[in-house]
């Protein structure tokens, strides 16, 4: 992971702890918190690592990194050494491959490294960096084939007319299903003009200005440039636009 400078070499033999437990009935039948600190003392020993300290987060959810204290002042501790942080797990540290590889990214940036004792992965051999940028690989296909199995739903509601989003699209209103969209008929006589004065060569500012003198319908107090904007996106304002420039 981290490229150490010259004269950081005894900087890196210091090793800094973090042992959790997230319920009170794993501290007293899971892998207890003085169990994880005996594994990281012993990996210290027989590594020659000064271990500086160990910190702690007892009850506490690995869900999320910022609301736990322990971890917070144990990245701060290594991050700031430069030297090596050693976890008995990643579920220790993370509840994800996602979140361990963006705390180790930030060790990286700091010149320190990682040890799961459990998953066998130190970083600071050249395979143990190998493996987690493997880990890394991994968990950036899964975030690619979540994006795409997003798209794809996504893609799904629209050919069906189904709401997409909290925000409804100006000249549409849902249906009676609280699903589908139906056609606003007001609404869609307001993108008509908008069609028309695009197509007469206003420009989207000099559009704001007409539709705010004709008191023309918005779903505001006023018409803005944004809302322009989001009105020539919608399908119906696209689908005339297709259709003026095929007749041209």
């Amino acid at each position: 992971m981290g490229t150490k400078k010259a004269g950081e070499e005894k900087r890196s033999r210091r090793a800094t702890g973090y042992v959790r437990v997230s319920t009170e009935r794993q501290v007293n039948e899971g892998v207890s918190l003085e169990a994880q600190r005996e594994r990281i003392a012993a990996w210290c020993k027989a590594t020659d690592h000064e271990l500086s300290k160990v910190h702690t987060d007892e009850g506490l959810s690995g869900k999320r990194a910022d609301n736990r204290p322990g971890l917070l002042a144990a990245l701060e501790d290594v991050c700031r050494e430069g030297g090596v942080l050693i976890v008995y797990s990643l579920s220790r540290l993370a509840r994800s491959t996602r979140d361990a590889i963006a705390i180790a990214d930030r060790l990286e940036k700091a010149g320190a490294d990682l040890v799961s004792l459990t998953e066998s992965i130190d970083t600071t051999s050249a395979a143990g960096r190998l493996f987690f940028r493997l880990m890394a690989a991994l968990a950036e296909f899964e975030r690619d084939l979540i994006s795409e199995r997003t798209l794809m739903a996504l893609g799904y509601k629209r050919t069906r007319g189904e709401r997409i989003s909290r925000h409804l699209p100006f000249g549409f209103r849902l249906g009676a299903d609280g699903k589908r969209l139906e056609p606003d008929d007001p609404e869609r006589a307001v993108l008509a003009r908008i069609y028309q004065l695009r197509l007469d060569g206003l420009s989207q500012r000099a559009i704001v200005q007409h539709l705010n003198m004709a008191g023309a319908a918005c779903r505001g107090e006023r018409w803005h440039l944004r809302g322009v904007q989001l009105a020539l996106a919608v399908p119906i304002t696209k689908a005339l636009t297709t259709q003026a420039a095929d007749r041209g």
